[in-house]
């Protein structure tokens, strides 16, 4: 059933939808006509207000769980009221003070994404995750070494010394001249760089032209740089916290919920994927239940933005997973203020090396 849009609700529906949605934020609870009616502002008998809820139900933005148990929003609703009808309210000074004396207790990247995380998960009452790319280190030297007529070992050897090898595919048989020349060249423009700035260098080079590599060479450098590149990105680091926040006294009610959930939140590739979607974002993204393949089941909501270096670079990902009744108002401005921190910090003594 497609969404109406807010312009053709009614006044009075449109009000008794927020009401609805406002109290199932509050408690968790469905909300009733009885309990709407002793509200101010809604001027209407409980049969009146139940007339509005029945229409609000029809148009798919409002269930029923149980026969009298009143109504709470379905995802639809929910997205309607977070796209619609949501007035933000900026983090409070005290807020702000508690994100930012986190992130400068650390001096390490690895303890900035943890006192992240731990400070969403304390003022939002859910569980806090921040993202980033495994950090890369900086280069000194690569390798080929021949395995066979079609196959080579890369040989990466970094600035503090750690070694890593990849075997790769050849394009044809190639020659150990031809090995060394892609090695050579490689080393030369990989020096004191990380992997992906030598990617963004050396691809330039062989697209505009200007590399002195043969066909061949120029195969076997992109063949490596490629597996390099892959390898890289699907290494994330991915920091989880207050995952016990999840069991308060609504969530017990419905504790096969909270079960699936804490179950997804274990998976950590899959959670670094559902990140991964907010990485290209402008703003702050939010996923509500079935929106998302990964929670659908446990009917959760991912609010997650991306962080970004001073160069305007997209570092990692910031966000909060909680049951979809999170007081979007209050959570969306948070992760949007913890990750403009944490971009703060990139290039500060100490975190360079991301």
């Amino acid at each position: 059933m497609p969404t109406p849009p807010l312009s053709e609700l009614t006044t009075r529906a449109r009000d008794i939808f927020r009401l609805v949605v406002e109290g199932y934020i509050a408690d968790g609870q469905p909300v009733g006509s009885k309990t709407l009616a002793g509200r101010g502002g809604v001027n209407l008998s409980p049969a009146s207000i139940r007339s509005v809820l029945q229409e609000l139900q029809d148009a798919g933005l409002l269930a029923a769980p149980h026969t009298s148990a009143g109504r709470m929003p379905t995802d639809v609703g929910l997205r309607l009221f977070v796209d619609g009808i949501m007035q933000a309210a900026e983090p409070s000074a005290a807020e702000r003070m508690q994100i930012e004396r986190g992130l400068a207790s650390g001096g390490t990247i690895e303890a900035a994404i943890a006192a992240a995380s731990s400070a969403l998960s304390e003022l939002s009452a859910a569980a806090g995750v921040v993202m980033v790319p495994r950090r890369e280190p900086r280069l000194q030297q690569i390798s080929f070494v021949p395995l066979g007529p079609l196959r080579a070992l890369a040989v990466l050897v970094a600035e503090d010394g750690g070694v890593e090898n990849r075997v790769i595919d050849l394009p044809g048989a190639l020659d150990p001249a031809t090995l060394e020349q892609a090695g050579n060249y490689l080393t030369a423009r990989l020096s004191g760089r990380t992997l992906a700035e030598a990617i963004h260098v050396v691809r330039s080079e062989i697209d505009g032209g200007r590399s002195a590599l043969d066909a061949a060479s120029a195969d076997l450098v992109q063949r490596g740089l490629a597996v390099w590149s892959v390898d890289a990105a699907a290494r994330p680091v991915l920091v989880v916290r207050g995952q016990a926040n999840l069991l308060d006294e609504a969530a017990l009610q419905d504790i096969e919920r909270v079960r699936q959930l804490l179950d997804e939140l274990e998976n950590a590739e899959a959670i670094a994927g559902v990140l991964d979607a907010a990485r290209l974002a402008q703003a702050t993204r939010i996923f509500i239940g079935s929106e998302n393949r990964l929670f659908s089941l446990s009917g959760s909501a991912v609010i997650a933005s991306p962080w970004r270096d001073m160069d305007g670079r997209v570092v990692g990902v910031v966000g909060v997973i909680g049951p979809t009744r999170l007081n979007y108002a209050r959570v969306v401005p948070m992760v949007d203020f913890t990750a403009q921190s944490l971009g703060k910090l990139i290039g500060q003594d100490g975190f360079s090396r991301i």
